[in-house]
């Protein structure tokens, strides 16, 4: 899946995917870049991605997992889906907060490729996962 460059704002020159549109536009903007040899995903929490207690909504945060390991998985998955999502909910991020993930492959096979991570507010651990990726074949 091709890639875009942010041009301005507090993530000016990370990479996000155009053709994510839920995750670009709905729910996010998500963000993310090579850190090393890992890679790290990151967005400020505003108000959307609020409950009705003034923390983070789950499925915002899952979204955002769920988006993360695909950065992670970046050097091994051009175009895939994802088939399992396990989480736990560690802390509540809060209204301006930076929400980052990172995380390990720590399998990648020639169909799926299995990944672990974890959601930060400000460094604060927020959802631990792991997840199965299914590699499809890319678009003719």
């Amino acid at each position: 899946m091709d890639t875009q460059t942010e041009t301005k704002g507090e993530f000016k020159n990370w990479l996000y995917w155009e053709e994510e549109i839920f995750e670009h536009e709905t729910v996010g903007p998500f963000y993310f870049k090579k850190e090393g040899n890992s890679y790290v995903s990151a967005f400020r929490a505003a108000r959307k991605h609020m409950n009705g207690g003034s923390i983070m909504h789950g499925g915002c945060t899952m979204t955002f997992a769920d988006f993360s390991l695909f950065a992670i998985a970046y050097d091994h998955v051009d175009r895939g889906v994802t088939i399992a999502f396990n989480s736990e909910f560690l802390s509540g991020p809060m209204i301006g907060q930076l929400i980052e993930a990172r995380g390990e492959v720590l399998r990648a096979g020639r169909s799926l490729v299995f990944v672990r991570g974890i959601v930060t507010a400000d460094g604060v651990p927020a959802l631990n996962y792991s997840a199965t990726i299914k590699k499809l074949k890319p678009k003719v």
